[in-house]
């Protein structure tokens, strides 16, 4: 690399910083503007609000804004230099286009690996607050999927049945677990009144069960004060939210799922939706780079406001495109993973057209 490359990276980096934060503080804004009414009809402090909520919030929001934010400043750094002449003359001296495409395609590749890491990792921490809060204090929360008449299946041969779970001090009622041989034939169950959820010793703990054991037709029935037993299904997986998976790291969304979908759970389409996107999302980082540089390369009537107007319009398209095609993979019209991938691989191709056709 030269020094125009680093020049072209340290500009890009520059004006994609600032762009973070005034789209972050414009998010809040307009955020606490919608929801101050539920913040003050529910009894959050300002200092809640302001301290606790808007702070472990501003992670999401910058992940949701980076591509953006990155689209714009390549915009606006090529829309510069294409109408002050700089492109026109290092192409005349002959340098090509793909060539001054490298330092925008290594900021692209180099915030997508942080993304990546930041999405996976770091945001999920942040979300478990900002999902509490939410819970707590905004009427449009989280939906919890299931309350009522729950039913899953722990280990091979047995299964947890449920009249009704309270997520919030994480207590089941009306609780059955039945176990069956290898002929399918129920050889003992358990019913209890009551199941909850001991935290410190990571158990559950039945409440007044009744025991009843089936051998060669005859029955054994004993009841008992409690019974402790360690199931496989933690408390999460009971009472699921649409956005839990926003809430849990990427390894920490994968056993979810996979232990949900053991489980024989239904309605894990939006789970897998946000799993997918932890991977795609950070990829729009590179592709609207890919897309941004060639489309500001050509000089316009209108100048550099013409510029930023068409990179609005591109950028709106994209999101439009994912606000469509994500909640045909919650409904199951398409695949999960085709409908969080399927937005960046039309963007991707696009922009490789946009590329070729672009004057070198």
């Amino acid at each position: 690399m030269n020094r125009f490359d680093f020049h072209i990276i340290f500009r890009l980096l520059r004006s994609f910083a600032t762009l973070i934060a005034v789209l972050v503080v414009f998010f809040i804004v307009l955020h606490y503007v919608e929801f101050i009414d539920d913040f003050l009809d529910r009894g959050a402090t300002m200092r809640e609000v302001f301290g606790v909520y808007y702070p472990n919030y501003v992670p999401e929001i910058a992940r949701l804004t980076a591509p953006l934010a990155l689209f714009l400043a390549c915009v606006y750094l090529t829309g510069h230099l294409s109408q002050s002449l700089q492109l026109s003359a290092l192409q005349t001296s002959g340098v090509s286009l793909y060539r001054l495409l490298a330092p925008y395609l290594a900021t692209g590749l180099a915030v997508t690996v942080c993304m990546f890491w930041f999405n996976g990792w770091v945001v999920p921490e942040t979300n478990r607050t900002v999902l509490e809060f939410e819970m707590r204090f905004l009427k449009d929360a989280p939906r919890v999927v299931e309350t009522n008449n729950i039913h899953r299946q722990y280990q091979p041969g047995s299964y947890l049945s449920l009249g009704y779970y309270d997520r919030r001090n994480e207590t089941a009622h009306r609780v059955s677990l039945q176990h069956f041989n290898d002929q399918n034939q129920l050889v003992r169950r358990i019913d209890g009144l009551r199941m909850g959820w001991v935290d410190s010793l990571a158990i559950w703990r039945i409440h007044q069960p009744v025991v009843r054991t089936f051998d060669g037709g005859i029955e054994t029935r004993e009841t008992r004060a409690r019974i402790d037993t360690a199931l496989t299904i933690l408390p999460r997986d009971l009472a699921r939210t649409e956005r839990d998976v926003e809430s849990m790291t990427i390894p920490a969304a994968a056993r979810y799922i996979r232990d949900v979908k053991r489980s024989g759970a239904s309605g894990l389409e939006r789970a897998q939706v946000g799993y997918y996107a932890k991977f795609a999302w950070p990829c729009a980082n590179l592709i609207l780079v890919l897309i941004g540089m060639p489309l500001a390369a050509t000089r316009r009537r209108g100048g550099q406001a013409m510029q930023i107007g068409l990179g609005l319009f591109v950028a709106f398209l994209y999101l439009a495109a994912q606000q469509i095609a994500e909640p045909l993979g919650y409904t199951g019209v398409l695949p999960p993973a085709a409908a969080v991938w399927l937005p960046h691989v039309l963007f991707l191709a696009g922009g490789a057209a946009l590329l070729a056709r672009a004057r070198h």
